[in-house]
């Protein structure tokens, strides 16, 4: 036995550093695949010195979990790379689910004798994970485009959310002092509940990158908790890791979009302008064709790209490849800019075109890259809209005044594949599309970008 709990503390040392290694390496798109592996070989030393100890009686139950654990994983691993935001706000709505029920059985194990630590404790890991668990299902159905993208808003609606956070840490309070009051325990579950359904509800599409490593830090931080209750070492070093490293993104994120965390959960940003509309009709715009738009990038001398969530949703990221091959081979020198915040989830942009191949020194970050635009004959914007608007540094009255842009309009020429000309996720009307140097090239991202190879390789794909 001695020797079992050895090895148990081997893995799980092993096991920890491969979660350290993991963070570090995905913070580089070089190396994020060694972070991926390092990840999964963590995670399976983790369950396989699990498995060790000597507490577990039964190991059937836990073979059916496995095996049911797969049947549902396996699939939902399976999804198109469009989806995996959503598919990530998923992972996060398990895994808080996960954490609840564990805490609500720890509690009623222990109930009425839970020491006052361990009740405070174990009473922040179920509301963490309560709030956790409905908000990042919302937060799923949002990037689905199955509940409504736009800020659902009413008034005194700030008032009556933190109003049942903060009934829901009363009652936690309550049963650190009194847990044998055990009545109380399924409304401090039940109210978190609810309070993550209605902390989605006022935040648009726009957000959803900051909400969803906010989420991500909520759902660590509640592993955590666990640890302690459990005593678990590795669950608590694993918990604190997850929570600490959304934290920081979501600060990164946000300061990206100089905005602050009161903002983003309770700004509402993503309303429809109402005078978008009549503005759009007032005033022309430069189209362009496919024909068009290969004659001026093969006379181009220096292209950057701006991928944004449009290309994600046209799946065009592949298109986008054979693009940069035909302009490469022509001499052209192509560079990619990456906004923080561009897509539906941090780092949306790299993983899709990491997925194409694309060479990852041609992957240039909004501060390396805005020096360049003066000296660029060409910008392509492909779907991006927020990340690329002038208003933000010129309109002090726009909600997004202040935000870190692409500086696309100081380049020479900036052509923007497009569906329409509606507004993008935060609801505002882009006046980049307007300038005298822009050309709008409306179409699906992958159809238009595979047109414009058509006509730079001769006819030939």
């Amino acid at each position: 036995m001695i020797a079992t709990e050895h090895l148990i503390e081997v893995t799980y040392l092993i096991a920890t550093a491969l979660f350290v290694l993991s963070l570090k390496w995905l913070s580089s798109p070089v190396t994020a695949r060694h972070g991926v592996w390092a990840g999964e070989a963590g995670m399976l030393l983790a369950v396989a010195g699990t498995l060790l100890h000597q507490g577990i009686v039964d190991y059937k139950l836990i073979a059916i979990g496995l095996v049911l654990g797969t049947i549902i994983g396996v699939p939902l691993g399976r999804v198109a790379m469009t989806a995996v935001p959503q598919r990530t706000a998923l992972s996060h709505a398990f895994g808080a689910l996960c954490v609840t029920l564990v805490g609500t059985s720890e509690f009623y194990l222990r109930a009425p004798n839970v020491p006052g630590l361990m009740m405070g404790v174990l009473s922040l890991e179920v509301i963490l994970g309560a709030l956790t668990f409905t908000g990042s299902l919302m937060a799923a159905g949002k990037l689905q485009e199955v509940l409504r993208q736009r800020p659902i808003t009413y008034k005194g609606q700030n008032f009556v959310n933190l109003g049942l956070l903060a009934i829901a840490i009363g009652i936690a309070a309550i049963l650190v002092l009194h847990p044998e009051k055990m009545y109380l325990f399924p409304f401090m579950i039940g109210i978190p509940l609810v309070f993550g359904v209605m902390m989605i509800i006022p935040i648009g599409g726009a957000d959803m990158p900051t909400v969803i490593s906010l989420l991500n830090s909520y759902a660590g931080l509640s592993a955590a908790a666990m640890g302690f209750v459990l005593q678990s070492k590795l669950l608590i070093i694993a918990g604190a890791l997850d929570g600490a490293s959304g934290f920081i993104l979501s600060v990164n994120m946000s300061k990206a979009m100089n905005r602050s965390f009161t903002n983003v959960l309770f700004g509402a940003f993503g309303q429809e302008q109402a005078t978008v509309a009549g503005a759009k009709e007032a005033r022309p715009v430069r189209s362009a064709s496919p024909e068009e738009a290969a004659g001026i990038l093969t006379a181009a001398s220096k292209v950057v790209i701006v991928p944004g969530y449009g290309m994600a949703v046209a799946q065009a990221q592949h298109k986008v490849r054979e693009l940069y091959d035909a302009l490469t081979k022509r001499g052209v020198d192509v560079k990619f800019g990456i906004h923080p915040v561009a897509g539906r989830m941090p780092g949306h942009m790299n993983v899709l075109l990491a997925e194409a191949d694309i060479p990852y020194d041609k992957l240039l970050a909004m501060d390396e890259i805005n020096g360049d635009f003066p000296q660029t004959d060409v910008a392509l914007v492909i779907g991006a809209n927020d990340v690329t608007n002038p208003a933000a540094r010129e309109d002090t009255s726009s909600p997004i005044y202040g935000m870190p842009i692409l500086d696309v309009d100081k380049a020479h020429t900036v052509m923007v594949i497009k569906r329409s000309m509606g507004a993008g996720f935060a609801g505002i009307e882009n006046p980049l599309y307007y300038l005298d140097k822009t050309l709008m090239l409306f179409g699906d991202a992958k159809n238009f970008v595979g047109a414009i190879v058509r006509e730079i390789s001769g006819g030939h794909n």
